[in-house]
C-alpha cells in the first residue's frame, strides 16, 4: 500500500506579502498622501511593484489610491488598530493606574509596548503642568538608551526570575532619549510571569530629577504591582 506523505511546509515567508508589508511601513507619522516616486525613494521597490501591491492592497482597505496617483493608508488598517487595542485586554486596567500616578506625582504616565526596533506608547495620560513631553497614545519613539526602552528590551529577552534578580527597580535616566526628558520605568507583568509592557513616568530633568524620581520610586511599583495582580500576573518583589 502506498502512503502519500504531504510535503513539509516552508518556514520562510512569502516574498510579496513582505513587499507589501514594507510598503505599509513605508507610510511615517504625520504623512497625508504619499506620491509614488516617494514610495519608491523610502522602500526601494520599483514602480511597477508598488502599484501591483497597491491594487490588491486597495481592494483589501489597506490603500487609496487619489487622483493625482499618490497614495493614502486605508480604514482597515484603523480597523485592525482598533482591534489590537481591544485584544491587548489592558485598556480597563491600564488607564486607571496611569491617572493614579498622574494624581500622586503630576508627571506625565505611560504605557509602552515593543514594536520591532521602536517603542509604541499604547496609553498615556498628560501631566497637569504645562512643560512636560508632548508624546501621544500611538506614537513610536526609539528603542533608546531610555528607561523605558530599558525595560522593554531587559524583560522581553531573559527569564523573569533572572531578570528581577538582576535588576534594580524602578530603572531611571535623565537625558537618554532627549536632554531635557527624565523618565523611570519597571515593568508589568500577566498571566504565567508574561512581560505585559513598561510602566513609567516621564517630565523635565528640571523637575523630575534623580530626587523627585526617588520620591516616586515608591507608588510606581505599587502602582506596577497592583497592574500586574489584576492582568492575572504575580507581582515581583520592590528591588
Amino acid at each position: 500500500m502506498t502512503t502519500l506523505t504531504r510535503p513539509k511546509a516552508s518556514l520562510e515567508g512569502v516574498a510579496s506579502a513582505g513587499r507589501a508589508l514594507t510598503l505599509l511601513s513605508a507610510f511615517r507619522k504625520g504623512d497625508d498622501a504619499v506620491s509614488l516616486a516617494e514610495l519608491t525613494a523610502r522602500t526601494g521597490l520599483v514602480k511597477t511593484t508598488i502599484m501591483r501591491l497597491a491594487i490588491s492592497m486597495e481592494e483589501h482597505g489597506y490603500l487609496i489610491r487619489l487622483p493625482d496617483g499618490s497614495y493614502r493608508l486605508g480604514a482597515e488598517l484603523f480597523r485592525l488598530g482598533s482591534v489590537y487595542q481591544q485584544s491587548f485586554r489592558v485598556e480597563a486596567h491600564v488607564m486607571p493606574a496611569l491617572e493614579k500616578l498622574v494624581a500622586a506625582t503630576g508627571e506625565s504616565a505611560s504605557f509602552y509596548v515593543r514594536s520591532g526596533q521602536q517603542r509604541l506608547c499604547l496609553y498615556r495620560v498628560d501631566s497637569p503642568h504645562p512643560l512636560r513631553l508632548h508624546v501621544r497614545q500611538g506614537d513610536m519613539r526609539p528603542m533608546d538608551d531610555s528607561a523605558i526602552a530599558q525595560v522593554l528590551r531587559f524583560f522581553e529577552t531573559i527569564p523573569l526570575s533572572a531578570a528581577a534578580a538582576a535588576t534594580q527597580l524602578p530603572l531611571y535616566t535623565g537625558g537618554a532619549s532627549d536632554p531635557h526628558i527624565a523618565g523611570m520605568a519597571t515593568p508589568v507583568f500577566g498571566p504565567g510571569e508574561s512581560f505585559a509592557g513598561a510602566l513609567c513616568l516621564t517630565g523635565p530633568v528640571t523637575r523630575f530629577d534623580r530626587k523627585a524620581a526617588q520620591d516616586a520610586a515608591d507608588i510606581l511599583l505599587r502602582v506596577a504591582a497592583d497592574l500586574t495582580r489584576s492582568l492575572g500576573g504575580r507581582p515581583q518583589g520592590p528591588r
